[in-house]
């Protein structure tokens, strides 16, 4: 009997036909709702106790989240094939070793995106950015989501991007608030165009959206600076409450077939933890965005995001703080 499954993933993140083609291989019924933050899904989830979901993409902070919470499914692999086409790297993430609660989507860093025909120099610290020099100085954006902004200053100050010293994290609400004066916007969805146009001329960018603009410009480069990245990674996660486990699982070893992950790595440009999906690239991808040649190994070397428990009240008051500042 068809199942009537449920899947909520970001608008555009993966092939346009996936469900329909999913649907069509698998006899099952399944449905995708979008949602726009990782905030907003998760506030449906934690609400409804997961009910009403089968499968959510969210990133790895908050699938740990929901795995703590026990919103989770603990997952069975023998029911995900495909899970062997990851890296071995891609078994060894913090938040989820051995993925057992989670399956990785896609996974990068966070860094600068540039014009290069319009910075003096080349940046290499997250210092370029926080206190700009005149020629960039009110050309610069960064981005707005709570724990990226703040990890900005984290890095620059040398700290963990999971720091909750009290007193740590009041020197890089400091940083930040004096770096405000010199934006020229936060933004997480068009700071790529703004490059493209030439508003602004240095931003803070996750690695996929920076592609975006080396898309539309060749003088638009990325560069991770010298005190270092965060490991991004967005996940996969079947929700415990799912009426549908079966089709559920149908769905994330559909995913995690090459040529379906393929297609996330082609058409939004980030990085996908699959190495059958990645060595089936077309070389000259790579060679036009640069950071797609990223080795796993070496982006293991960044730290990920991790769930801070109850430091995401005081994560959320200082972000709050930096924003209204004048």
């Amino acid at each position: 009997m068809a199942s009537d499954l449920v899947v909520s993933n970001w608008d555009g993140y993966m092939a346009p036909d996936a469900i329909d083609t999913f649907n069509a291989a698998t006899s099952n019924e399944a449905e995708l709702v979008l949602h726009a933050t990782n905030e907003e899904i998760m506030g449906k989830l934690i609400a409804s106790g997961g009910r009403g979901y089968d499968v959510v993409f969210v990133s790895s902070p908050f699938a740990e989240v929901l795995h703590n919470l026990g919103l989770a499914e603990t997952l069975d692999h023998s029911k995900l094939p495909n899970a062997t086409n990851l890296y071995e790297a891609a078994t060894q993430l913090s938040h989820d070793p051995g993925n057992t609660f989670s399956m990785p989507y896609a996974w990068g860093t966070t860094g600068l995106c540039y014009r290069a025909d319009l910075v003096a120099e080349t940046p290499d610290s997250w210092m370029d950015l926080l206190a700009p020099s005149d020629d960039v100085s009110g050309k610069t954006t960064m981005l707005a989501t709570d724990r990226w902004l703040l990890a900005a200053g984290q890095l620059a100050k040398g700290y963990s991007v999971n720091e909750t010293d009290e007193a740590k994290m009041a020197e890089v609400r400091d940083l930040l608030i004096q770096a405000k004066g010199t934006l020229l916007a936060y933004d997480d969805t068009t700071f790529y165009a703004k490059l493209v146009s030439g508003e602004a001329s240095l931003v803070h960018a996750w690695d996929g959206w920076c592609n975006y603009g080396i898309a539309e410009n060749d003088q638009i480069k990325y560069v991770i600076p010298q005190e270092g990245s965060d490991l991004w990674v967005d996940t996969m996660v079947i929700l415990k409450a799912s009426e549908n486990k079966d089709a559920a699982y149908e769905f994330v070893n559909y995913i995690l077939g090459a040529d379906t992950h393929r297609w996330a790595a082609e058409n939004i440009l980030y990085k996908v933890p699959n190495k059958a999906a990645m060595e089936a690239l077309d070389p000259s991808l790579i060679d036009t965005f640069p950071n797609m040649g990223y080795s796993p190994e070496d982006m293991l070397a960044y730290e990920q995001l991790r769930d801070v428990g109850e430091a995401q009240r005081a994560y959320a008051r200082i972000v709050s703080e930096i924003k209204a500042a004048n």
